[in-house]
């Protein structure tokens, strides 16, 4: 695992230590708004790459969203049109395919990574162009993910940038990854660490969880009914067989478009 805190211009490495697994459902109910969160894991059998991305909101614009499927991967749209106040930072590609990566973000850095990835950058080289969102007091952090399946093999990194305590003046930089992850296990996390004005930041290593052998309907239904009622807005559900390469997706909207 590499893990890296960058306050430019100066560099550093931290060490990183063993996690205890926590069954993300539970984690999910205790908790009423963790914001916008990504899943990567591994399935018990070893055989599926699993990931999750969800929105939640407290505004009517925030909540005014929907996931639509694209040809690489999704949007985020205004479920009603004629109430969206302000599409900045709420309509975005959460996800996107490059060859035999996949990209989940929760923001249009889903785009940079794409871009600079495809012009033969690094995952962390990429996101070295962004820092948290201009969403004064809340900077929210930019927590992106990536995976990449190829010959039966399987690695996938996360990273966050974040403001260093909620100065600005400072983005702290985060990038863990994982080669070769461990079956049944997977990693989360998300930008709020609850409910707050401002919103307090995500805050330590992405949270390390139990991954089982549940069908992608089963653990879709089970990671739904596991966020707030009130504040859940999207979720998005991706199997990857590690073998081949092939996907089956899932997309829970909890309002309809007009």
């Amino acid at each position: 695992m590499l893990i890296r805190r960058v306050c430019d211009p100066a560099q550093g490495n931290l060490g990183g230590m063993a996690l205890k697994s926590i069954d993300i459902f539970e984690e999910l109910k205790a908790n009423a708004y963790p914001g916008r969160g990504i899943v990567i894991g591994r399935s018990e059998d070893g055989k599926t790459a699993v990931t999750a991305y969800f929105i939640m909101g407290r505004s009517v614009n925030s909540r005014n969203r929907v996931f639509t499927p694209t040809e690489d991967g999704i949007i985020t749209e205004a479920a009603d049109p004629a109430k969206l106040t302000d599409p900045h930072l709420i309509i975005y590609s959460p996800v996107r395919v490059l060859g035999n990566k996949t990209i989940v973000t929760n923001g249009d850095q889903t785009d940079t990574i794409y871009d600079l990835m495809d012009s033969q950058q690094t995952f962390e080289q990429s996101l070295r162009t962004r820092e948290y969102e201009d969403d004064a007091p809340n900077y929210t952090p930019r927590i992106s993910g990536i995976m990449h399946i190829e010959n039966g093999m399987y690695n996938y990194a996360l990273s966050i940038l974040k403001s260093a305590d909620g100065n600005p003046d400072c983005c702290d930089r985060f990038t863990y990854s994982y080669t070769n992850p461990i079956s049944g296990t997977g990693h989360f996390i998300h930008t709020y660490m609850g409910d707050g004005n401002p919103l307090p930041s995500f805050e330590g290593e992405p949270k390390k969880i139990t991954v089982g052998n549940d069908s992608i309907d089963d653990f879709t239904e089970k990671l739904w009914n596991a966020l707030n009622a009130d504040n859940k807005v999207s979720l998005f559900v991706r199997y990857i067989d590690v073998e081949t390469g092939k996907s089956d997706t899932r997309i829970v909207n909890k309002y309809t478009k007009q």
